[in-house]
């Protein structure tokens, strides 16, 4: 795959022009009113630069993917706002791309068309599209499979297809909510050294949710740490270790280190989350 991207020439992504700015200004979100009101995201502001890659990090259920959501546009604030290059964000659009945990893929469709489906959405030729997901599909390793369906693919194969389709827009943002969550680790590990390859060559915002410290320290430039729900952001810690990067860099002192203070406040969050519900 990798003398793929050395070899693919692409067109100069967004990313690339100082596009991808995130801002999240005294967010919050509630679901349900009343008695049911339940707050998953308390206020919370956030500034996200063009081109970095940004990891949520979190105990489970503190509104990691919430918020994500909200940057997708499919979730409203019930108070404060997002914003993606100074335009509020209101609803999805083609600027910002989704990678799912569940791939999601169109299973009535071949990877070919799966990757095709979003520029023949924004109206482009057959023609058009289908150069777009060649060269998408190239990418990430996979243009010979196109004719295939996503049944016929393992689960890190029809994965990439997922990064593939979110990337075939052109996005200036990249979500993506556990994308390896159900991969075994050494597909896993893969995945993650293919994704920060794609990220090098595309460089487009990234912001990634995971529940993996190791996951979170190896990927980003920042891991931002949220609180247990109602989820705020805690830490905001910069991941100083080199680029590129590869799994060997889990000995370096850097690494040690910023994966301890991750562990460290999850742990004590979580603690913190356990008393208050049993008083």
């Amino acid at each position: 795959m990798l003398d793929v991207l050395k070899n693919h020439k692409t067109p100069t992504p967004d990313g690339s022009k100082g596009k991808g700015a995130v801002s999240i200004e005294n967010v919050s979100i509630t679901f349900g009113s009343g008695a049911e009101a339940h707050q998953a995201v308390q206020t919370t502001s956030l500034e996200i630069k063009p081109g970095e890659f940004v990891c949520i990090l979190g105990p489970s259920g503190c509104g990691k993917s919430t918020l994500l959501n909200a940057v997708a546009g499919y979730v409203r604030p019930s108070t404060g706002k997002v914003s993606v290059d100074g335009t509020e964000v209101e609803k999805p659009g083609p600027d910002r791309g989704m990678v799912f945990q569940q791939y999601s893929l169109l299973p009535w469709k071949t990877v070919y068309e799966n990757v095709a489906f979003g520029p023949r959405m924004a109206g482009q030729s057959w023609t058009e599209a289908g150069s777009v997901a060649n060269t998408f599909l190239g990418m990430v390793g996979l243009k010979k499979f196109g004719n295939r369906y996503p049944a016929e693919l393992s689960g890190g194969m029809q994965q990439r297809v997922g990064i593939a389709r979110a990337l075939a827009n052109y996005p200036s943002v990249l979500l993506m909510d556990e994308p390896f969550g159900a991969l075994d680790a050494q597909t896993r590990l893969m995945m993650q050294e293919s994704l920060l390859e794609i990220w090098r060559k595309f460089g487009t915002t990234v912001i990634f949710v995971t529940h993996d410290v190791d996951e979170a320290v190896f990927l980003a430039d920042r891991v931002l740490i949220m609180s247990a729900a109602p989820g705020h952001i805690i830490e905001d810690l910069p991941i100083t270790l080199p680029r590129p990067r590869s799994s060997d860099m889990a000995a370096l002192p850097e690494y040690v280190q910023a994966r301890q203070h991750c562990l460290d406040v999850i742990r004590a969050e979580s603690r913190r989350a356990f008393a208050e519900q049993n008083i």
